[in-house]
């Protein structure tokens, strides 16, 4: 835990994420990064320099793999509220529309539906649980499909809903966080998406795997791009 913390610290001060009198909403999908950043905020809550509350947001998509005790359990035992938010997202992008790259919509709905419980209950940031690779994932999507030369950042203000969205993960590698989980012997959500292994993402997650064998400072070659061509949010 202490290298997941020490570098979710490091994120935390260079991006200013969590100031003093925060309420921040983590977003809990019961996968490694959702539940790795829950409880590294919960610990981190202990004796972090400023004082923030926290409450975990779960949206249910009711996929048939869903389990929601297991989520209220996680919280329990971390002693963190969980609200659970019914929706809709399998009937409407699955069901009705039957979408044939799906992770669009899903998401766009998934992130409104998370925005609005978030004002709801008194949050002004949402907490997602994004890591390294997540950003070095989107910048080769957005490179390779659209032609866009972009991703998401570790703070991005949303004017509509005045809400602050954080990634304290950024920071940290989708091989540490499976290292932590294992070595705690953390159990995790097995699958919490039907496109799981099959979707554009998952290709460019093998694509980034490939690179770093072939170049092996290919990550950092590709987070320097990031830094240096000043994409928007991240400035430090």
């Amino acid at each position: 835990m202490q290298r997941i913390l020490s570098e979710m610290r490091k994120a935390i001060r260079d991006y200013h994420m969590i100031e003093d009198g925060d309420k921040i909403a983590v977003c809990l999908s019961g996968g490694k990064d959702s539940i790795t950043m829950l409880m590294a905020l919960k610990q981190l809550q202990r004796y972090f320099k400023v004082s923030f509350d926290m409450i975990a947001i779960s949206v249910n998509p009711n996929f048939e793999f869903f389990d929601t005790s297991f989520l209220k359990k996680v919280c329990n035992d971390l002693d963190v509220p969980l609200i659970i938010e019914d929706s809709h997202i399998k009937e409407i992008v699955f069901d009705i529309r039957s979408e044939k790259r799906p992770c669009s919509l899903c998401a766009n709905i998934r992130r409104g539906i998370l925005n609005s419980v978030a004002i709801r209950e008194g949050c002004n940031k949402i907490a997602l649980g994004h890591n390294e690779d997540d950003v070095l994932e989107t910048f080769l999507m957005n490179l390779f499909l659209t032609g866009n030369f972009s991703t998401f950042g570790p703070v991005n203000y949303m004017d509509r809903s005045k809400i602050t969205v954080i990634r304290p993960l950024i920071y940290l590698s989708e091989k540490e966080i499976k290292k932590f989980i294992k070595r705690e012997n953390i159990t995790v959500m097995k699958k919490n998406c039907p496109m799981d292994g099959v979707s554009k993402r998952e290709y460019m997650k093998k694509l980034l795997s490939n690179l770093s064998c072939d170049i092996p400072m290919c990550r950092a070659n590709l987070l320097g791009v990031i830094k240096r061509n000043h994409i928007k949010g991240w400035h430090e």
